[in-house]
């Protein structure tokens, strides 16, 4: 008969957390911020093929951070959910909110009940028809939810990285202004100089004349974007 020894329930959460908390801090970070026309979505990601900013549904876009089978079986579902919604509703029912209370449901049961803690923290975006439409939500690994405003860091430094914005963050700027203040803020927390051809960036961009709002900036974008201040 094995034996199995007794461990304070607080003691085990709080293991899980900071297992949790180590293997999200081994990755890069990625920031969202708001601006003029919608919201970007920017980060650190020398992959080509291995994204951590995709789209979702027409409106609404993911971004993760951690380990990277994880964050993408999250992602895959939440694009299931939001077609299932779409299809047995309407297109205009499916929510970033409902997308993310899907998420915190999914990593808080994970949290609970098994022997390791997903290694994730995601962003749940979603653009507005007004700036003050505007939604994005972040989810921890054990499933905590909170409704930002203006703009939001997470992943490896992101303490950091949310002062270094809440310094430069502007309210209303253009695009450009926005890609200079993400990567502003990942240089001076990195203090290293951010490659662009190494960032990954999307934007939910609400005048796009499709239904679709979400877009990628290719290199070449950024690569006009970045030197416009110089």
């Amino acid at each position: 008969m094995s034996f199995m020894p007794y461990v304070p329930p607080e003691q085990l959460i709080k293991d899980r957390s900071d297992y949790a908390r180590k293997g999200i801090s081994r990755g890069k970070s990625v920031v969202a911020l708001e601006y003029a026309d919608g919201i970007l979505l920017l980060a650190e990601n020398p992959s080509a093929t291995l994204h951590k900013i995709s789209e979702i549904y027409d409106r609404i876009a993911f971004a993760g951070v951690g380990k990277y089978s994880e964050f993408e079986d999250l992602r895959i579902s939440g694009v299931r959910l939001a077609d299932l919604r779409g299809y047995s509703y309407g297109r205009e029912d499916v929510k970033a909110k409902d997308i993310a209370n899907g998420y915190s449901q999914a990593l808080s049961g994970i949290f609970t009940q098994q022997m390791k803690p997903y290694e994730v923290e995601l962003l749940v975006s979603e653009v507005g028809d007004e700036p003050a439409g505007n939604e994005i939500y972040h989810v921890l690994f054990d499933g905590s939810v909170t409704d930002e405003q203006g703009f939001v860091a997470i992943g490896g430094r992101s303490d950091e990285l949310m002062e270094a914005l809440r310094g430069s963050y502007a309210e209303g700027a253009d695009l450009p202004t926005a890609v200079h203040t993400a990567v502003d803020a990942l240089s001076s927390v990195e203090e290293t100089s951010v490659v662009a051809e190494q960032l990954e960036a999307g934007v939910l961009e609400r005048s796009r004349p499709t239904r679709r709002k979400f877009r990628r900036l290719s290199d070449q974008e950024v690569l006009e974007i970045l030197p416009a201040k110089s």
